[in-house]
């Protein structure tokens, strides 16, 4: 494994983090798991001490974001164009 992707990430970083939080040396999990000692800590700045919902719920806002962000973004372009338009009528 090279490091945890897809929809499950944040439970298996948990997971691993849960490792070496149950003794395990942190060398042995992040070679055990194919990821560096900087991954490691900085999943463990991010994610440490959460459970596995309280992880995904950043993310799940930054895809709320992100959508809601679009949206915005074409309100903003359609108004534009009216304006546009508008503007070549008068």
């Amino acid at each position: 494994m090279r490091g945890p992707r897809g929809a499950d990430h944040e439970e298996q970083i948990i997971g691993i983090l849960r490792e070496q939080e149950a003794g395990a040396k942190t060398a042995d999990v992040c070679r055990r798991h194919g990821i560096s000692s900087a991954t490691f800590y900085a999943w463990k700045a991010k994610f440490g001490g959460m459970n596995v919902s309280e992880a995904k719920r950043p993310k799940s806002l930054e895809d709320e974001n992100a959508r809601l962000k679009r949206l915005l973004a074409d309100a903003m372009l359609d108004n534009a164009a009216l304006k546009d338009i508008l503007a070549k009528k008068s």
